[in-house]
């Protein structure tokens, strides 16, 4: 089974056995149980794929973070102009930082295939703008990645 891209994370808490693992590299049925594992990441710890719930958790402090902006610059309801206040501050903090304020709370990080260089801007508006639908963020694959991960080939991945 070939790998969908190579996460070169190698950042804390990451053994030099999964730092760097390329594309087309064969997993075991081992590593198949394991989520992060046919990407090269381990399975708990720092790298790893972060849960779902967390994931969650980090959306609705984003989505709350937008609102209280919108709300902030409309002086009232913000209405649908929370969407736009999300789309601009994740779009920003991905590019800038690898990470929203909601993944920076709970001790995420957005791993991509160059990993210590910036998210590219394509990838974090793409992202951003399936995430915004929700859907795609909901269709997740073995690994425990959303559609939108997928499409953009990034992971949301434990920094502690």
């Amino acid at each position: 089974m070939s790998r969908v891209f190579p996460i070169r994370y190698s950042g804390p808490g990451v053994s030099r056995a999964y730092a760097g693992r390329m594309a087309g590299d064969e997993s075991t049925p081992s590593q198949s149980r394991v989520k992060g594992a046919a990407l090269g990441l381990p399975g708990d710890g720092p790298g790893s794929i972060a849960p779902f719930g967390t994931r969650v958790v980090a959306f609705l402090v984003d989505a709350l973070v937008a609102a209280v902006v919108a709300a902030l610059a409309v002086q009232g309801l913000p209405r649908n102009w929370s969407l736009l206040t999300f789309g601009v501050i994740t779009v920003v903090s991905l590019v800038l930082v690898g990470r929203t304020p909601g993944h920076a709370l709970l001790g995420l990080q957005l791993a991509h295939p160059r990993q210590g260089e910036r998210v590219a801007v394509w990838r974090a508006v793409v992202r951003t703008a399936l995430l915004m639908v929700l859907v795609p963020a909901l269709i997740v694959d073995g690994d425990g990645r959303g559609l939108h991960d997928r499409l953009t080939q990034t992971a949301v991945i434990r920094r502690v």
